[in-house]
């Protein structure tokens, strides 16, 4: 039986290491054969825990959970605001020169702190802070003289609202230390190579009957990973291969030459170790020895 084959997984990026690793555990849990086994089935239990962990570190890297309502509250906060503004405006030529002394009280403040919608949202936040102060404070005349401290009010509420999402979600990132997703990778890279360990010493105990199934999708999965996901190596320069015109090599640069090996000459016997094409088997794994689908993942250190 096939063994699980070796794959490097410090070559995938953060996202396609998640869907690798979503991929293996998924399969996993579907394999009964392999769960009968104690071994085994801990060595799965601990990579989907592993995997749990990245998973969150994941999440909480690309977007936090508070980012949607922070956005509606936002987007509200900015109706209050350009509702009072057309509010305070609308009395800017009042008849009344009262109301509309007070209305070019209120429009000079809105004016003075340029407080723009599109603005960075802890700035906007800050200003609209200040501005409601003033209008419960020394414009708190003016504006009850508009009738617009319900409106201060509501935008009062919905700016506070933002400044206490925005909060929980820097809380939310706080307690991550540097690197906690890299070191997430590392725990679930570990986790997997110890699986690949179990289920190939299984496999060379004669253990692994059912095992089949998942040793061909993991090693095919490891394949299509390789072949289209890991960035792929430029030849050097000093690597390019040969033209192959006959007498390029001349003897004693390393090439061959015609009657080069004769019997009991300088051919390479048996038992010497040869360069594993006069010898076979010689300098090279052999079936089922070490190297040949023993998986070893080094975590990147």
């Amino acid at each position: 039986m096939k063994k699980i084959k070796g794959f490097d997984l410090r070559g995938l990026n953060n996202g396609a290491h998640f869907q690798f690793m979503k991929a293996v555990t998924e399969q996993l849990a579907t394999e009964t054969e392999i769960n009968k086994n104690a071994v085994a089935k801990a060595a799965v239990e601990a990579l989907a825990a592993k995997f749990k962990a990245e998973d969150e570190c994941l999440s909480i890297s690309q977007k936090n959970a508070e980012s949607d309502a922070i956005a509606e509250n936002d987007a509200l906060r900015d109706a209050l605001f350009m509702g009072y503004k057309k509010a305070v405006g609308s009395y800017v030529k009042f008849p009344v020169a009262e109301k509309a002394k007070a209305s070019k009280t209120l429009m000079q403040r809105i004016k003075d702190y340029k407080i723009d919608p599109d603005m960075q949202l802890e700035r906007e936040t800050g200003l609209i802070t200040n501005l409601v102060a003033d209008c419960e404070g020394k414009d708190a005349a003016a504006v009850a003289l508009l009738n617009l401290t319900d409106y201060v009010a509501q935008l009062k509420a919905a700016n506070a609202k933002v400044e206490s999402l925005i909060k929980a979600r820097s809380m939310a990132k706080a307690p991550q230390v540097a690197g906690a997703l890299k070191q997430a990778r590392r725990a679930s890279d570990e986790a997997y190579r110890r699986m690949v360990e179990v289920i190939n010493a299984l496999v060379s105990l004669g253990m692994a009957e059912g095992f089949d199934t998942f040793i061909l999708y993991l090693n095919e999965t490891i394949t299509r990973n390789e072949q289209e996901v890991l960035p792929k190596k430029k030849p050097s320069e000093d690597k390019k291969p040969a033209d192959g015109k006959p007498g390029d090599k001349k003897p004693g640069d390393g090439g061959k030459t015609p009657g080069s090996k004769k019997p009991g000459g300088d051919a390479a016997k048996p038992g010497d170790g040869g360069d594993g094409k006069d010898n076979p088997g010689d300098g090279k794994d052999k079936p089922g020895g070490k190297g040949q689908g023993d998986a070893t993942v080094t975590p990147k250190s």
